[in-house]
């Protein structure tokens, strides 16, 4: 059984190790789960990913309770099917598709998982920018995903719901060295129907527009969407569209601040990447390890963030490694 720390990361290191336990039939025991974070242990969302992927591959699990610091797995054998979980209030939706989305490598029939939860929160990818940038960037290297959304899920009260498909997938090489240029942007502005009448979305989305325009970028979409929502919220995400790569920038909403604000943080994200040499942006990077351990190929990065240095610890730990090439064009990511 392999011995984890998980102290040295957060939510990703927990999700990645459940991945790939489920993968490689490998058990193993995480001690220490986020416990340097504020609220240490496994918090709601956590707990949702562990049993979805423990019921897509039969596993038996030890310190699956919120809070808990330690986490034992011992998988099963992978199989298609089709159940629901309750990741409970805002907790991120997106974030438990990202433990189930690597499974499609391994399965023999179909998964489906519909989840209720958070879509659009802190600290996880909106649910635009997991459909408009995470999976397309992963259905270039074979992998067959989709998700539907049917209902958007704010903070605090959550209540958003998707459902994640997978099929059978085999894998090609990741060839993301290289971004090209930049063909085009597009905008994508959602908003609760309650925040109809002071035009959210369409502010936000203009926003956007507006300031990538002048600073002489083509917008070739720009996308504005009510939705029904139990609590008030807004989100925004710009796509980079560039001739080898895809990357992804989001801003969320909240009370007391304007749509402008929202629209003008996804923007700067959008212009600090684009004048570095990263091909994908740093979450993204962080999100695809796993997808590049398993079916080799390069990716160039922003910046070497912590998150990508403990990932890469447990990818080794699991017998996939990720190399690190340090260059003057930036640091890139390589696999066999």
């Amino acid at each position: 059984m392999l011995e984890l720390d998980g102290s040295t990361g957060g939510g990703q290191l927990l999700r990645t190790a459940l991945s790939l336990s489920a993968l490689s039939g490998e058990p193993f025991r995480m001690t220490g789960v986020r416990a340097n974070r504020p609220n240490p242990g496994l918090r709601p969302q956590h707990l949702a990913a562990v049993r979805a992927v423990a019921r897509a591959c039969d596993a038996a699990v030890e310190g699956d309770a919120v809070g808990s610091e330690t986490l034992t797995v011992r998988p099963g054998p992978l199989s298609g099917d089709r159940f629901s979980v309750d990741v409970g209030t805002a907790g991120s939706v997106t974030l438990l598709f990202d433990a189930l989305l690597p499974l499609a490598t391994a399965l023999d029939e179909p998964l489906a998982v519909t989840a209720s939860g958070g879509t659009d929160v802190k600290w996880s990818p909106p649910m635009a920018y997991h459909r408009r940038v995470k999976l397309p960037l992963v259905r270039r290297a074979g992998l067959m995903a989709a998700v539907d959304a049917t209902r958007a899920g704010f903070y605090p009260a959550g209540g958003g719901e998707a459902t994640l498909w997978l099929a059978p997938s085999s894998l090609s090489s990741l060839s993301l060295a290289d971004r090209g240029s930049l063909s085009g942007l597009r905008v994508y502005s959602k908003a609760s129907d309650d925040l109809v009448d002071a035009d959210v979305a369409e502010r936000q989305a203009a926003t956007a527009r507006d300031r990538l325009v002048d600073a002489d970028h083509a917008v070739t979409e720009c996308r504005t969407t009510y939705v029904d929502a139990r609590s008030p919220g807004s989100s925004l995400v710009v796509r980079a569209d560039y001739d080898g790569v895809l990357a992804g920038f989001d801003a969320l909403g909240e009370r007391g601040k304007p749509a402008e604000t929202v629209a003008t943080e996804a923007v700067e994200s959008f212009h600090e990447f684009h004048a570095g040499p990263g091909t994908v942006d740093e979450h993204t990077a962080d999100q695809l390890l796993v997808f590049l351990a398993l079916a080799g190929g390069r990716m160039r990065i922003p910046t070497v963030t912590d998150h990508v240095e403990t990932n890469r610890e447990l990818l080794a730990a699991f017998g996939e490694p990720v190399s690190l090439e340090r260059s003057a064009s930036g640091p890139v990511l390589a696999a066999d």
